[in-house]
């Protein structure tokens, strides 16, 4: 996080010349040359983002604390809860450890997509930085000449891989509901199945995802917040009012398959990347965002802390017992219900600033598909309800939620969260003739091999656990 703040620091001055230097909107030029999608690159970059393209009035810009409310709610739903979880694949030594490290590189990768978009505005005199997909775009097409017939493939994967994440996160989001609220039905013996219960949540869920602007989420967040954080409080209450087991209860270390899955739900929890573009874009002086006390350090770091209390504490009072949610060994009392009550609350107002970032990128396309021109709020909103349903018929094939986070976590979150800053990096700090330097290429090499044993490992042991659950279901 350090090298991350330097980074940011030392762009602070291209921050603070840019709109005297960006009003020109220059392009970089590059030679002709094929691209791999049958494209061609022109002989200037394919689209200069200008001031106009973000209309102040539509999307009004947003205050530091306002950021940072969204940071925090963005970072902050089922991934949290499922900490007890990943700590009891992780072990109560290595677990601990591991989150440390996977919080740093996240925090740190997070700032290398900052500081390499920067770079691309101020190369091509943009105006505001472009988003994630548009900076790995761009830093092929402004890399070694072999890489930038990629650019435009390599930016649609980004928006492949958001989209599935994102969407990935939002079906989560109704299992967790689900799951929760079918423990309070069963309170009051009602017993209904989860399947019916997603049904009733998609009402209150749809509506929540109707709303089509950042700056109108922010009271939602802030209030998504509160209940998030009191019902993390009332349940850590439960988990020491009576003390916690001695640590020789608890295993310090587990086996490789384990370890596979603990990866998968960390950084599933710390996967909040495909938001830091469109927060920092959003703010009212984006140059607070990745300063050294701007939003994303100390939102990371708030947020970090609190994954590793929920974790811990999670698994020392329930042990191999502890569910996907902590919430889940709540029990029947008045005030359990209403902390579940309160948690679902607050991850289903969570749910349209995740399904946000997915339709930011995916409505100008389909838009494009249908045919439409200009804002067309009703296409918008029919098509936002068309995604809703997509994510509970998805959901509805899935119900076991720590399964299912750690298969989204291994699967998506790594690609985004640990392997495409440091590639991008690779290439944006790479001269002609000469490469980005031995630090750099040894700390990227680290963070790959890293992503890449998680991805492999976490992903296959998901799947394998996810087909053994509906084996298991089969049987009963």
């Amino acid at each position: 996080m350090s090298n991350s703040s330097n980074s940011s620091n030392n762009n602070n001055n291209m921050d603070a010349e840019a709109p005297a230097q960006l009003e020109k909107n220059q392009t970089a030029t590059f030679p002709k040359e094929e691209t791999v999608d049958g494209g061609v690159t022109g002989e200037t970059a394919p689209k200069v983002i200008k001031k106009e393209d973000h209309d102040s009035e539509y999307h009004p810009p947003t205050s530091y604390l306002e950021t940072i409310v969204h940071l925090f709610k963005g970072n902050i739903g089922p991934g949290l809860f499922a900490m007890g979880d990943a700590f009891k694949n992780g072990g109560l030594l290595v677990a601990p450890l591991l989150t440390v490290v996977i919080a740093v590189v996240s925090i740190h990768c997070q700032h290398v997509l900052v500081t390499c978009s920067k770079k691309m505005r101020d190369l091509r005199g943009d105006s505001v930085c472009a988003d994630y997909a548009q900076t790995v775009e761009q830093c092929f097409e402004n890399g070694p000449p072999k890489l930038r017939g990629w650019s435009r493939t390599m930016g649609r994967l980004v928006d492949i891989f958001i989209c599935v994440t994102q969407l990935g996160f939002c079906c989560i989001y109704f299992v967790f509901i689900s799951t929760n609220l079918k423990q309070i039905l069963q309170a009051y013996d009602i017993d209904m199945n989860v399947h019916l219960v997603m049904l009733l949540a998609f009402v209150p869920v749809l509506l929540s995802s109707l709303i089509t602007n950042l700056k109108w989420l922010t009271p939602v967040s802030m209030f998504a917040n509160v209940c998030m954080i009191l019902g993390l409080a009332i349940t850590l209450y439960y988990a020491l009012k009576d003390g916690l087991p001695g640590v020789e209860e608890r295993a310090l270390w587990t086996n490789g398959s384990q370890l596979a899955l603990f990866f998968g739900t960390a950084i599933f929890a710390f996967e909040g990347i495909a938001l830091v573009m469109p927060l920092k874009n959003a703010m009212r002086k984006p140059h607070q965002f990745e300063r050294p006390l701007g939003v994303l350090n100390v939102g990371m770091f708030l947020v970090s802390v609190m994954f590793m209390f929920a974790g811990s504490v999670g698994y020392m009072k329930w042990g191999e017992q502890v569910g996907g949610s902590l919430t889940l060994n709540l029990g029947d009392t008045i005030l359990a219900q209403a902390v579940k009550l309160m948690v679902s609350t607050g991850v289903l107002l969570g749910y349209p600033l995740q399904f946000f970032v997915a339709i930011q990128i995916m409505w100008p396309n389909a838009k494009q598909m249908c045919g439409i021109k200009g804002r067309s709020l009703i296409g918008e909103l029919g098509f936002r309800t068309f995604m809703v349903l997509v994510t509970l018929a998805i959901a509805e094939m899935v119900p076991a939620l720590g399964l299912f986070i750690s298969l989204i976590g291994a699967l998506c979150s790594t690609a985004l969260a640990l392997v495409f800053p440091p590639v991008i990096e690779l290439i944006a700090r790479s001269e002609q003739n000469k490469g980005p330097g031995v630090w750099i290429c040894a700390k990227n090499l680290v963070i790959l091999v890293m992503a890449m044993l998680g991805f492999f490992t976490g992903s296959y042991e998901s799947l394998k656990q996810i087909v053994k659950h509906f084996g298991e279901e089969e049987l009963h």
